[in-house]
């Protein structure tokens, strides 16, 4: 990849990821789009920088992430109630976090999701059905309810909503969000908690994705140039992905998902068009 073609990949993340459009997707497309060659290096570049740019959430939500349940004096509960009382925060991203673990795993190990990583036919179809969906699911969920509070089972669904996401061109967003809405809760509720998972869950890629390529034989991967796009999109992800993620959560507190719904079927159309009239948009190995 040229300092360009970063550049243009690491914007079109930090801006797409927490949009409900997939930016795993839309990241396969531009590559496809540039002809930009797939390698091991380039496959963990687009999980790396997602990873960069879910770090925006940990800075922007920091009070969050670093602050404990005070537990009441009187609380009448075991040591282990208490512990989990204290550690509430973490202990329903934990398990949320666990389905995509266990499925994510497999779909490495088996090659599943490598092989879908680079299917533009499906991004395009998955654009699309997750675009119809999204004009009505406002209307099916409602916008929850304020008092709802999140459970470890209401957790524990999201985090199933989740694996549905491994599917390039559903976008983890929406799914999670989904999956919150679907538990009741209001949609600005749901897209912090989707935030929230995105965490644990990039982290857990990105490290797997970092012990694959450090263990390969194969080190042709770790020259100077490709270190430095390495940072660069890793910054240039984070910077973009801060400046968008508190605009969403207005925009969709406000208005729901019908926009991103067209857009992702306009954009899902095009594609499909562009294919059957033989433009090659794929991705090259």
């Amino acid at each position: 990849m040229s300092i360009l073609e970063t550049i243009i990949i690491a914007v079109i993340e930090g801006l797409t990821e927490f949009l409900p459009v997939s930016s795993t997707g839309h990241m396969i497309l531009a590559q496809g789009i540039m002809g930009i060659t797939s390698d091991a290096f380039v496959k963990a570049f687009t999980i790396i920088i997602q990873f960069a740019a879910i770090l925006s959430v940990v800075c922007i939500y920091r009070k969050r992430f670093f602050k404990l349940n005070p537990i009441p004096a009187p609380m009448k509960a075991t040591a282990l109630q208490k512990i989990i009382h204290k550690w509430d925060f973490y202990w329903k991203l934990l398990i949320a976090f666990i389905p995509a673990a266990v499925i994510g795993f497999v779909g490495k190990k088996s090659g599943i999701i490598d092989t879908f990583l680079e299917s533009v036919p499906v991004v395009a179809a998955m654009l699309v059905a997750g675009g119809v969906f999204m004009l009505f699911c406002d209307k099916i969920f409602n916008n929850g309810d304020e008092n709802t509070e999140l459970t470890e089972k209401k957790a524990f669904c999201i985090g199933l909503f989740q694996c549905i996401a491994m599917i390039p061109g559903v976008s983890r967003s929406m799914a999670t969000i989904v999956g919150g809405m679907a538990q009741k809760l209001t949609r600005k509720k749901a897209a912090e908690f989707s935030f929230f998972l995105a965490v644990p869950t990039m982290a857990a890629a990105t490290g797997l994705d970092l012990l694959e390529l450090f263990l390969a034989d194969d080190k042709s991967w770790a020259t100077a140039h490709n270190i430095f796009l390495l940072v660069l999109g890793c910054v240039v992800a984070f910077v973009v992905a801060i400046l968008a993620i508190k605009g969403f959560v207005n925009f969709l507190t406000k208005y729901g998902f019908k926009a991103f719904g067209y857009y992702r079927i306009i954009v899902g159309g095009v594609i499909i068009v562009l294919l059957l009239c033989g433009v090659d948009l794929s991705i090259v190995d």
